[in-house]
C-alpha cells in the first residue's frame, strides 16, 4: 500500500493552466474518488499521478517518495482506462500476464499471479478465451486483472465503467467495492458520475475548473456541501435552487422572500448580511413536501409532469413565480398528476442558503 500527497500541484498546457495548485493527502488503503464535470481536470490529475503527464510545478509524493521525475514504471502504480485496451490476438491469461512477462518474471510466478487475479475476479473459466468472445463486463474484469497481477501500491481507475450498460455498471460497482475490501490497496477513481462517487468512495474530491471545491465522506458532502457547486453536483436528482432575498436574520434562523413574494424560513445563520441581500435557497427533492395545505412555509405551484416509477414518484413542478421548475421526490402513493395544482412545503431545517459568493451559510441546529 502507499499514501499520496499533492503539494501545490499545477499542470499547464502551454499558456492554459488546467490544475491550479492542488493540495491533497490520500491515506494508505483509501478509496478516493475524483468527481466533477467534463473538462474539470480530474483525468489530468490522475494522469499526473501515473506519470503520463509532466507536472508543471508543485510536488507529488507516493509512499513518501517524491516522484515528479520518476518514470511511470517505477511509481508502483497500475492504471485501468476507460477503454479496455486488450490485445485481440492474445487470450485472457496472456493479456493479464503480458506486463509481468515484459518485466522478466518467471513462468511459475506469472502463472500464479494470473490465477490469483482470476480467482479474485471470478474469471478462471475465461482464461483461454480471446477478448472478442467476452462481454463488456468480462473485458473490464480482464483489464482490472491485468492491473492486479502487478501488485501495485496504488490502483488508478479512469472512468472504467462508462462503456458499460446501466445494469453492468451497477454490478461492476459492487465488484469494485468488494475488490477494494479484498486487496486493501489504495485506489484512486475518476468519474463524472456522482452515483459512482457516492457508492464507492471513502472520501470524494469534488473538482471544478482545476480546483478542489470540497473533500469529504459522501454523506458529509451530501448533507453539508461547502458551496452551491457541490450542493448541485452531489445528489441525484440534483438539489433545487431558488433565488431569494434576505428579509430578516436572528439566532433562530433566517427569513427570505422568493421572487413571487412568498416568505420562507431557513435554518441558516445570515446575521452577518444586510436585509435585502440576494441569496439562493437550496432544498433537495426528497425534502420538498408536495400536496400540502396552504400556510406559512408553503408556496403555490402546479405539476408540469408526474413520473410514477413504482417505488417513487418524481414531480416536476413550476417554481414559485413561474420561472423554471423544481423536482419533488415523493412517495409512491402521492396522488398528484400532471396538471394538478398544489402547495409545496419547505421545511426550514432542510433549507440551505447560499450567499452572494455562493458559499453555504452556516446551519443552525
Amino acid at each position: 500500500m502507499a499514501n499520496l500527497q499533492f503539494k501545490a500541484l499545477r499542470k499547464s498546457f502551454g499558456d492554459l493552466e488546467i490544475l491550479h495548485g492542488i493540495d491533497l493527502e490520500i491515506q494508505d488503503g483509501e478509496f478516493i474518488v475524483f468527481v466533477g464535470p467534463s473538462g474539470c481536470g480530474k483525468s489530468t490529475l490522475l494522469r499526473c499521478i501515473a506519470g503520463l503527464e509532466e507536472i508543471t510545478s508543485g510536488e507529488l509524493f507516493i509512499g513518501g517518495q517524491k516522484v515528479n521525475e520518476v518514470p511511470p514504471s517505477k511509481r508502483g502504480i497500475a492504471m485501468v482506462f476507460q477503454s479496455y485496451a486488450l490485445y485481440p490476438h492474445m487470450t485472457v491469461a496472456e493479456n493479464m500476464a503480458f506486463g509481468l512477462k515484459l518485466a522478466g518474471h518467471s513462468k511459475p510466478e506469472i502463472a500464479a499471479a494470473v490465477l490469483r487475479a482470476a480467482q479474485i475476479l471470478q474469471i478462471e473459466s475465461l482464461l483461454d478465451r480471446r477478448p472478442k468472445a467476452l462481454s463488456g463486463g468480462q473485458r473490464q474484469r480482464v483489464a482490472i486483472g491485468r492491473a492486479i497481477v502487478r501488485k501495485p501500491g496504488v490502483f488508478l481507475f479512469d472512468e472504467p465503467l462508462s462503456n458499460l450498460d446501466a445494469g453492468l455498471r451497477v454490478q461492476m460497482r459492487v465488484e469494485l467495492a468488494r475488490l477494494h475490501t479484498d486487496l486493501a490497496t489504495t485506489m484512486v477513481y475518476v468519474t463524472h458520475d456522482q452515483v459512482e462517487a457516492m457508492t464507492l468512495a471513502h472520501r470524494i474530491v469534488v473538482i471544478n475548473q482545476g480546483r478542489i471545491e470540497q473533500v469529504g465522506a459522501p454523506l458529509e458532502l451530501y448533507h453539508h456541501p461547502a458551496n452551491r457547486f457541490v450542493a448541485g453536483f452531489i445528489g441525484s436528482p440534483r438539489m433545487n435552487f431558488l433565488p431569494c432575498a434576505l428579509v430578516s436574520a436572528t439566532e433562530a434562523g433566517a427569513r427570505v422572500r422568493l421572487e413571487d413574494g412568498t416568505v420562507l424560513s431557513a435554518g441558516a445563520d445570515a446575521r452577518g448580511l444586510a436585509e435585502g441581500t440576494d441569496l439562493t435557497l437550496g432544498i433537495r427533492p426528497e425534502r420538498l413536501l408536495a400536496d400540502t395545505v396552504a400556510g406559512e412555509g408553503t408556496a403555490k405551484t402546479s405539476v408540469i409532469v408526474a413520473e410514477h416509477l413504482g417505488d417513487t414518484v418524481f414531480l416536476y413542478v413550476r417554481a414559485p413565480g413561474g420561472t423554471g421548475q423544481l423536482t419533488v421526490k415523493a412517495k409512491p402513493e402521492n396522488p398528484l398528476r400532471t396538471g394538478d395544482e398544489t402547495h409545496l412545503g419547505f421545511p426550514a431545517k432542510h433549507c440551505l442558503l447560499f450567499g452572494p459568493d455562493e458559499q453555504t451559510l452556516p446551519r443552525i441546529s
